[in-house]
């Protein structure tokens, strides 16, 4: 029996490494990630304990309690819809590279170029995100002073280099090293989101459900530090959309460890999915909670961005508190380890096809991880913090970059779908993927406009900017010099393997 189960596995290998090849790739990553610590790598990148909690104010102060209760599922509920057209492409092209290789194979190289780097750029700035957020949930739990002293903007970079330079170093060792830490985050989040809301019903001021259906228009207050005032409850509604958004950002990751996963046309989309459902559940549980804990809703919102820490001051025990803390703390840096792990891959991947140089793609001997990548990443988030450290522009920076990843892929196959892509892999959605597409990509661009608003305006120059820039770069020199994926057309029928040169030789498909 032993022998039939080694014999199974080594099949499976098999059978994945050789779909890796005919998408024109060769087996240099270890692949040891089984379904659930794929799932893992995105639960632990969406972390409800990092974003839920580090964002709450900009759904809170803005709707109230609706925008928890009815956004937030909302929001979830389109994410998923998101998920669900995203696992189909996974299926199909189960790679490192991600959005950027199923861009490129359904629309071109140019295509998979401008969403090389709005993925890219969105991760590397996601990883920013959570790790200001780690720092500042650090200070506001404990109650440090260091933000208020001379010296705050440098203690605030020492630490964030410190953070994001040991998350890089656990990614060194290898995916052996990182599965272990992020299936442990996984179960983490789940029992810590637990273990809080147990607290919060146990010592919260009501359970008044009504709240979460209750519309309070709290933009403008308190004095603007969170929204600017805004007339409209519709207006305020929408804006707090943000706070899924951002927080529900990240399920890519699943995909690009895909090279590193067991059975990746399965497990890969499963994990994309079921990462998404689950968050979403357990964070609208774990908030609502706190909206009911709140002894007043308008007392709430003008602590501003210090809603959460006010809550568990005013209600929960400092000995029930101070653990909890502690417990979230861990889940927000593990969530940090988790988005090097992606966007390292990321970059490995576009560096593998020539679009960052080739030290990029540089394979550790001893621990078979992308190590060049992994501290370029660190390194390139580290350089953001100092370009922007406020956390509201970051964390609309990287939703916006993120999404425009994913609209542009998935839009990209509904054009493909049933044309030049026919061939399908073994997690489909069937007629049902040209209505979730087109779902996925009206409410994505949305999503978008929502993140540009005031006082994000910073985010807005951010993107204009970035699309001038890569327009201009594409046609001035990339679209001479870059080669592409290996193979970009294989959607008719993926088991024919061409080899690397024809695949590369697409004059007419220059996106």
């Amino acid at each position: 029996m032993k022998n039939d189960g080694m014999s199974k596995e080594t099949r499976q290998f098999d059978s994945d490494a050789h779909t890796l090849q005919q998408l024109g790739y060769t087996q240099e990553l270890a692949r040891r990630l089984g379904s659930f610590s794929n799932l893992a790598i995105s639960l632990s990148i969406i972390c409800i304990l990092a974003g839920g909690i580090t964002s709450f104010h900009l759904g809170f102060c803005a709707a109230g309690g609706a925008s928890i209760g009815l956004g937030w599922p909302l929001v979830c509920a389109f994410s998923t819809v998101v998920a669900l057209s995203m696992g189909q492409i996974a299926s199909a092209f189960p790679t490192a590279g991600g959005l950027y290789h199923w861009a490129s194979i359904l629309g071109g190289r140019g295509w998979g170029w401008g969403t090389a780097w709005f993925n890219l750029i969105g991760l590397v700035t996601v990883l920013a995100a959570i790790n200001v957020g780690t720092y500042e949930f650090f200070v506001q739990a404990f109650g440090l002073s260091w933000q208020d002293s001379p010296h705050g903007w440098w203690i605030q970079l020492s630490a964030l280099t410190l953070i994001t330079l040991t998350q890089a170093a656990f990614n060194h060792a290898g995916i052996r090293v990182t599965a272990l830490l992020t299936d442990f985050s996984g179960y983490w989040i789940l029992a810590t989101a637990t273990a809080l809301v147990a607290a919060l019903l146990s010592f919260g001021a009501t359970h008044d459900l009504s709240r979460l259906w209750t519309f309070s228009n709290f933009t403008g207050i308190p004095d603007g530090r969170v929204w600017p005032a805004h007339g409209s409850i519709g207006v305020a509604f929408a804006l707090g959309w943000l706070l899924p958004a951002y927080t529900i950002t990240g399920f890519d990751a699943s995909a690009h460890v895909a090279e590193e996963t067991v059975s990746a046309s399965r497990n890969v989309p499963s994990g994309i999915v079921r990462s998404v459902v689950l968050s979403g559940i357990t964070g609208w549980i774990m908030l609502a909670t706190i909206v009911m804990a709140m002894p007043s809703l308008e007392e709430a919102a003008l602590q501003g961005p210090t809603v959460f820490y006010w809550v568990m001051r005013t209600m929960v025990p400092a000995g029930v508190r101070l653990p909890l803390f502690a417990a979230i703390l861990i889940a927000q840096y593990l969530c940090g380890l988790a988005t090097v792990t992606s966007a390292s891959r990321m970059a490995f991947a576009f560096a593998r096809d020539g679009g960052l140089p080739y030290r990029f793609r540089k394979i550790s001997p001893r621990y078979r991880s992308p190590a060049v990548a992994i501290w370029g990443v660190a390194s390139a988030a580290i350089l953001f913090t100092v370009y922007s450290p406020v956390y509201s522009t970051i964390t609309a920076v990287c939703t916006i970059f993120l999404y425009v990843s994913y609209v542009l892929p998935t839009a990209l196959g509904l054009r493909a779908f049933g044309r030049s892509w026919t061939r399908m892999g073994p997690w489909h959605l069937g007629k049902w993927f040209r209505p979730a597409g087109a779902i996925s990509v009206v409410g994505c661009l949305a999503l978008i406009l929502i993140g540009l608003q005031p006082p994000n305006q910073k985010a807005g120059a951010v993107l204009v900017g970035m699309s001038l820039l890569l327009i201009v770069a594409w046609y001035g020199l990339a679209r001479h010099s870059f080669p592409g994926p290996p193979i970009a057309n294989l959607l008719a029928d993926p088991r024919r393997a061409p080899s690397t040169d024809e695949g590369r030789k697409e004059p007419g498909r220059d996106g």
